[in-house]
């Protein structure tokens, strides 16, 4: 069974190419990976981009989308190898965090801070032990570190966070290739 990333990332078309660029090589590497893409189920901005890149090199897609937001003309990815329509945004998020191994992060708005803020606060909380991955492109996020540091100094949240940072593709599945690699427990008790 291949590995399943959920990747959060814009639905905007009017984000600067740079990042359209970005969640293309991120579906390449998907792809090439071997990971099944879990995601918002969209056709539009960076959520478009990603599906088809993965599509053109070869991988498998599942887009979780509302209703509400599946009969929008032009919204939803028809071509998805499956479309899971659901009642609500909270229903879509279950299914998304359910399917996947490991999640990551791409420059988004709030739907995406959103969403990571839920899986990292579940896991901070220790209902899950998936990995997360933020990948810090160009410094996107770095703000939004800035202040997580903070929360930190100010003992708001542990001193260690329960996700790891990437400044590109490479780190990031570097990381999530570490984070997803099975473990070899027949030797635990050897020196």
């Amino acid at each position: 069974m291949p590995r399943r990333v959920c990747v959060y990332c814009a639905a905007s078309q009017r984000v600067d190419e740079h990042y359209r660029k970005l969640a293309e090589q991120v579906g390449t590497r998907l792809a090439r990976s071997g990971y099944e893409l879990i995601y918002g189920g969209g056709d539009v901005g960076l959520m478009g981009a990603l599906a088809r890149s993965v599509h053109r090199h070869g991988g498998h897609v599942v887009g979780v989308i509302p209703e509400a937001l599946q009969e929008r003309e032009g919204i939803a990815y028809e071509l998805a190898d499956a479309l899971i329509v659901t009642q609500t945004l909270q229903e879509r998020k279950a299914v998304m965090f359910t399917r996947a191994d490991a999640f990551l992060v791409l420059p988004g708005g709030f739907g995406t801070l959103e969403e990571f803020m839920e899986v990292l606060t579940l896991r901070q909380l220790g209902y899950h032990h998936k990995p997360i991955v933020l990948l810090n492109y160009r410094g996107f996020f770095d703000l939004l570190l800035r202040f997580f540091e903070r929360l930190r100094c100010e003992r708001f949240v542990p001193d260690l966070w329960p996700f790891a940072v990437a400044s590109d593709v490479d780190e990031a599945f570097a990381l999530l290739e570490r984070a997803l690699a099975p473990t070899d427990s027949s030797h635990a008790d050897r020196p």
